[in-house]
């Protein structure tokens, strides 16, 4: 489908390779995630998870004859598609970055996508936008994802809830693409299976009071509230209003809503309360859980796996070719991210930097079990958790 490289879209990534090979020691590599935005509270762990991919890299010596990652960081708000577009584009000309780690949420990835990273040939390795509707983006085989579509959490809160015997839930969610695309997903599933959803209504994040918000829940009913929201922001605010009211007493959470911000502030009213996140486990999570131990890194938080993976893949798709040029990402990205080849964990890329100098190949494993499916995105597993004795306690995988 659209990561066919047509012979006008490599045209264009080669136009756009222009200036981006640096005849330095340094190859920079942006990392645009919402340092400030309804999720700055998650957004420096992903951060550092990157970079200690970076500096695994860097640190073994055989990065294109001892050639170093330089992370560059640059905030995309979250919600501003306009601010991150302009970060992006600082980036990619100001900074000259060979390729892009991020964005973050899925609103404004779409924008930087299509309005700063296929214009310059630049490819994004998106830890965290989650949106169905990127799936079909127009991206000139520039743009992968290591977090699974919100398609498939859909269909996963839909059977958490059927296996708890839910009957009927009120749904809100953040007023954006990634809110919307969420509740679409999740309302189709559980309609799908039986359920009831008594109400589907938006909110706005940074308001001060959500009393109309709740009202509206409150009078549709439900056994529980959905909430697909930001913990931070607009999700944290519902909560909080419902619980303060007496309108609801249990939430379903989406991954948005994981943070441990969240628990440290609420989590006495949101005992009993469920949800589930992009998470791994097996070897490759607990080779994550040490190394982001020992680098001094909170491996623990979401989207820290997909953030040190999306990373790596850069690095190892420029080994691979030879390059670290902007074209060279986007031809060999695919390649080591999937099979055939040696299984790469995390800690491994000097391994991996040594048989890709050789001619071998590599398969990418990573921490989240990396393989690039259909559109260049991962097919990934969810990690269904409950909030007992405030902390959130694993209950599955799915």
């Amino acid at each position: 489908m659209k990561k066919l490289f047509m012979a006008t879209a490599l045209g264009a990534i080669i136009a756009g390779t222009a200036g981006a090979e640096s005849q330095s020691d340094s190859v920079k590599i942006g990392v645009i995630l919402g340092y400030t935005g309804p999720i700055e509270s998650l957004t420096p762990h992903m951060a550092d998870s990157a970079e200690l991919a970076m500096k695994e890299i860097s640190d073994s010596g055989k990065f294109l004859g001892g050639k170093t990652l330089e992370p560059v960081r640059a905030d995309s708000t979250c919600v501003d598609a306009a601010a991150a577009t302009a970060a992006a584009e600082r980036l990619i000309t100001s900074d000259n970055v060979a390729a892009i780690m991020g964005a973050d949420c899925s609103g404004v990835t779409g924008a930087v996508l299509a309005n700063a990273a296929v214009p310059n040939g630049v490819v994004m390795v998106s830890p965290s936008a989650t949106s169905p509707a990127l799936s079909t983006a127009e991206d000139n085989g520039l743009f992968f994802r290591t977090s699974p579509s919100d398609a498939r959490q859909g269909e996963v809160l839909a059977e958490i809830l059927a296996d708890r015997g839910v009957k009927s839930v009120a749904v809100t969610y953040t007023n954006n693409d990634y809110g919307k695309g969420l509740a679409d997903s999740f309302i189709s599933s559980f309609e799908a299976a039986g359920g009831t959803v008594t109400i589907s209504a938006a909110h706005e994040d940074g308001k001060a009071d959500y009393s109309a918000e709740i009202g509206a829940l409150a009078s549709a009913g439900g056994d529980l509230l959905a909430v697909f929201g930001y913990a931070d922001q607009g999700g944290k605010g519902i909560i909080q209003g419902a619980t303060d009211t007496g309108a609801f007493d249990t939430f379903l959470l989406g991954d948005g809503m994981y943070a441990d911000a969240l628990l440290a502030d609420l989590g006495d009213v949101l005992e009993g309360s469920f949800g589930a996140a992009p998470w791994s486990q097996g070897e490759g999570a607990d080779k994550f859980a040490e190394i982001s131990a020992a680098g001094g890194v909170n491996g623990e938080s979401v989207y820290t796996r997909e953030s040190y993976d999306a990373a790596a893949l850069i690095g190892l798709a420029m080994a691979k070719g030879g390059n670290a040029d902007r074209a060279t990402v986007a031809a060999n990205i695919l390649d080591v991210a999937n099979a055939p080849g040696e299984p790469i964990l995390p800690g491994e890329l000097g391994k991996a930097l040594d048989i890709l100098a050789e001619g071998g190949e590599i398969d990418y494993v990573g921490a989240t079990g990396v393989e690039l499916i259909g559109p260049g995105e991962a097919a990934g597993t969810y990690r269904e958790y409950k909030i007992e004795g405030g902390a959130y306690e694993t209950v599955s995988f799915r």
